[in-house]
């Protein structure tokens, strides 16, 4: 997606240090993602078998990998706020493949994604592995979607998803869309069901652009995969959890969408505005 006031992503074309780096980088984050995967497939297979769906250990494997991608990336991951327990959901801006690292490093979720995802070679295994839920963005979907919603949220699984619809620059939150919000009005859902929204801001190293880290646009994940290996300093980014939001507190979907929206957007303006307090935070480096 292009905005009037977003320049398109710059091409990175790396010297021979950035390659070093790009290598480097690359093979320590490929060593653990894919060991990661090896192990979760392997823990799996007893897994499965004796808890089905509801996965208590594998979910932690996908956490500890998460972690050490920005250690390995030399990213600096900053959490405020307190990650809520129980039953519910987690909403979030989007702003690029990033996310997922930083969103699986802090909490126990499982991602709702669209539906081409899957057929992504590498991104499309591990998103099956993790227990992704693959939806089509289309209307006609829009209650077998809201049925596989509910069927994930009675096994307690705490779904993640993007409302925005799509990825951006990193600097701006976009509307946030309605429809998955249904399922979560269900009758057949706990009485204490509620979704927590959480604002992503990524702070560009010195120097870059301050879309660095945004994946927008045409660019494509191997572009933007490049950038992030080959470049000689990282940022950061912040992960500012808000109050989780009551369901039974709004009569509808938009309703419950409207606030959520307005907790990440006041979370972003804030969090570029140097006005959150460091009070209660978690730095991760």
């Amino acid at each position: 997606m292009i905005w009037d006031d977003a320049p398109q992503p710059p091409v990175v074309t790396p010297g021979p240090l950035g390659w070093l780096r790009t290598v480097l980088r690359g093979g320590a984050l490929g060593g653990i993602v894919f060991g990661g995967l090896f192990l979760l497939l392997t823990v799996r297979l007893i897994e499965r078998p004796a808890f089905g769906m509801r996965r208590p250990v594998t979910p932690w494997i996908t956490q500890g990998v998460c972690k050490a991608a920005f250690v390995i990336l030399g990213m600096r991951r900053d959490v405020r706020g307190s990650v809520m327990h129980g039953t519910g959901a987690v909403v979030s801006n989007h702003a690029s493949w990033l996310d997922i690292f930083a969103l699986n490093a802090s909490k126990r979720v499982y991602f709702v994604s669209k539906s081409e995802v899957a057929g992504w070679p590498g991104i499309g295994w591990l998103a099956r592995a993790t227990g992704t839920v693959f939806i089509r963005r289309d209307r006609r979907d829009a209650r077998a979607q809201q049925i596989v919603f509910e069927e994930r949220l009675r096994l307690r699984h705490r779904l993640l998803f993007f409302p925005e619809g799509t990825s951006t620059d990193g600097r701006r939150v976009l509307p946030f869309k309605t429809t998955l919000f249904a399922a979560f009005h269900s009758t057949d859902l706990p009485d204490d069901m509620k979704v927590q929204p959480v604002t992503l801001a990524y702070h560009a190293p010195a120097g870059a652009p301050v879309t660095f880290y945004g994946w927008w646009g045409d660019q494509s994940f191997g572009a933007h995969l490049l950038a992030m290996l080959s470049a000689p300093r990282h940022g950061m980014v912040e992960v500012i959890y808000h109050a989780p939001l009551t369901v039974t507190d709004y009569p509808d979907r938009k309703a419950l969408a409207r606030a959520a929206e307005a907790a990440v957007r006041a979370g972003f303006e804030a969090a570029f505005s140097e006005t959150i307090s460091p009070v209660n935070s978690e730095t991760v480096r």
